[in-house]
């Protein structure tokens, strides 16, 4: 079911998601570019892409849209970010103390929040995954790598106070 019909070709976004900070453009970029390297994304009742997908802000949602590979509309999806706001705080605390982790090496304590990481990555995943499934199957790996997409979106857009209140 996961052939090269059922799968993302491009990802765009809105340009209310513009930044600043070299950092979060590069984990977007490559978040961008996992997505792209390996996907599984089926659209509930739709024959077949590969699918474009714009991801947009809304009302302080976030608006995904889909396509096929010609620009036709298949379907939209507007996405509350509540039920994401204690595992976006988990894992800004999970970032923020890897990223000082790397600064003060110890393979032990590196272990140890990565597996924290990967826990509340899993978490996120599977959330995504349910909150999508009225409109769009995704397989864990597409679920994990559109939530970093997502993370990396709202934190290049939010003070990481935002995230972590």
């Amino acid at each position: 079911m996961a052939s090269a019909e059922y799968r993302l070709c491009d990802v765009s976004l809105d340009r209310s998601f513009a930044g600043r900070d070299a950092r979060i453009e590069r984990e977007q970029a490559l978040a961008v570019i996992d997505l792209l390297e390996s996907n599984t994304f089926i659209p509930v009742g739709h024959d077949g892409g590969p699918y474009r997908l714009t991801i947009a802000a809304a009302d302080g949602r976030l608006a995904l849209h889909v396509a096929d590979a010609h620009g036709e509309h298949v379907v939209s999806h507007y996405l509350s970010l509540t039920p994401f706001r204690r595992l976006l705080k988990d894992y800004t605390r999970i970032c923020e103390s890897y990223y000082d982790a790397i600064r003060h090496p110890g393979p032990e304590r590196l272990e140890a929040i990565d597996m924290g990481r990967r826990g509340v990555h899993n978490e996120a995943a599977e959330l995504l995954k349910s909150r999508l499934s009225a409109k769009v199957n995704i397989d864990n790996d597409t679920a994990r790598r559109l939530f970093t997409l997502i993370y990396a979106l709202l934190v290049r857009n939010a003070d990481r106070r935002v995230l972590l209140s």
